[in-house]
């Protein structure tokens, strides 16, 4: 069985592409909180690569933006590639199967007008460098509305 489930916050806006043939896709990732704290008491988080295709790749496109919340299901796919200096590389993904939103419309907007604080993170080998269903929501029955602590992100963290 190869499921995963996860819920974090999108760590940019998804810019949405067309594969030679005109199918949507999308790759985007999400910072999603580890359940500890760090001996100096901060909260760190993984950085998940995700793919999205066809009509969930438009929608999330069109509604989620850098900060906002997101309930994710999935499976992990795995890929080989030779890096630019020739070395073989493993990557992973998750490919989305269904998602979910987790915040109310105004709840987003106010996430994606906020500074975040993001966790640093040593780019891997794994970061993409890519330079080429309808979906029932209801926002109102939110199963994830309290789970506590959420991941903050902030552009110029990384400077």
């Amino acid at each position: 069985m190869n499921k995963v489930i996860l819920l974090g916050r999108l760590t940019a806006k998804p810019e949405l592409r067309y594969t030679a043939g005109n199918t949507a896709y999308l790759r985007f990732s999400i910072a999603v909180n580890r359940p500890f704290t760090g001996t100096d008491g901060t909260r760190t988080a993984d950085f998940i690569n995700v793919v999205a295709w066809r009509k969930q790749a438009e929608t999330i496109s069109k509604y989620f933006d850098k900060g906002n919340l997101i309930a994710l299901e999935g499976r992990i796919q795995t890929g080989n590639y030779d890096d630019k200096d020739g070395n073989k590389r493993t990557s992973f993904d998750v490919v989305l199967d269904n998602f979910e939103f987790v915040e109310s419309k105004s709840a987003r907007e106010a996430s994606t007008n906020s500074s975040y604080n993001m966790p640093s993170a040593e780019p891997t080998p794994y970061d993409y460098q890519d330079n080429n269903s309808d979906m029932g929501v209801n926002v109102e029955n939110d199963p994830f509305a309290e789970l506590g602590d959420s991941v903050s992100i902030d552009d110029n963290f990384l400077d």
